[in-house]
């Protein structure tokens, strides 16, 4: 299921894009203000942005050239200013379109499906201020490259995949270590999660990134979803 971050001061259309866009199973999250938008974009939780472009406390131009550090995540632009000069202001910051109010809620969910569907592999992960680069396999916190074994890279890869899922001891495993052809027990897991926690915590002892589901598995950051 992908998830769209709708940016819009507007309550009414908030709320009439959310209602027609999750009747098309799209997971939706939504924001009023330009500060409450980037929180959710510093998160990594969107797969996509609907953008009003005027909002309470700043330009959606703004967002625009900030929410670049943290991912590629494509922007549809949404606005009241029918001018070219804005159309090619959004184009030239790179977002993936750009339509002007009113529009049909047709052409924007078919806007939105090409999208998605023309989306590339997301290179980046980031979450709970930790940043995984799959290109060049470095991971950093808070801006800071911290160094991690291979089992650990893999390990944070697969939680930052799946966050918000709870992952079972038995599915870790086998993810890490079997596709390897390689046989451990739980306590290498354990170890190793410990391991990571220690790099990338800011309380090991009360991790609040890679929680432990007693009986289970782990979670990363179940309340972001």
């Amino acid at each position: 299921m992908s998830r769209i971050l709708i940016i819009e001061d507007d309550m009414d259309l908030q709320e009439g894009l959310t209602y027609f866009l999750e009747k098309e199973g799209y997971e939706i999250l939504t924001a009023g203000t330009k500060k409450a938008g980037m929180e959710i974009i510093r998160k990594g939780l969107c797969d996509l942005i609907l953008l009003d472009c005027n909002l309470p406390d700043g330009s959606g131009f703004d967002i625009c050239a900030e929410a670049q550090e943290y991912g590629d995540v494509p922007i549809l632009m949404l606005t009241a200013r029918d001018t070219e000069m804005d159309e090619v202001k959004a184009l030239e910051m790179g977002v993936a379109d750009y339509m002007s109010k009113p529009f049909s809620i047709a052409v924007l969910k078919a806007r939105i499906r090409k999208i998605l569907q023309g989306r590339k592999p997301e290179n980046r992960l980031v979450s709970g201020g930790i940043t995984l680069e799959k290109d060049s396999c470095k991971v950093y916190k808070n801006g800071e490259e911290i160094r991690c074994s291979k089992v650990e890279y893999q390990l944070l890869m697969y939680f930052m995949e799946n966050r918000g899922q709870v992952l079972s001891k038995e599915q870790i495993l086998e993810r890490v270590w079997d596709s390897q052809g390689k046989f451990v027990d739980e306590n290498t897991l354990s170890v190793n999660i410990r391991r990571l926690r220690a790099k990338i915590e800011d309380d090991p002892k009360h991790p609040s990134l890679i929680r432990t589901v007693h009986g289970i598995g782990y979670i990363w950051r179940s309340e972001e979803g």
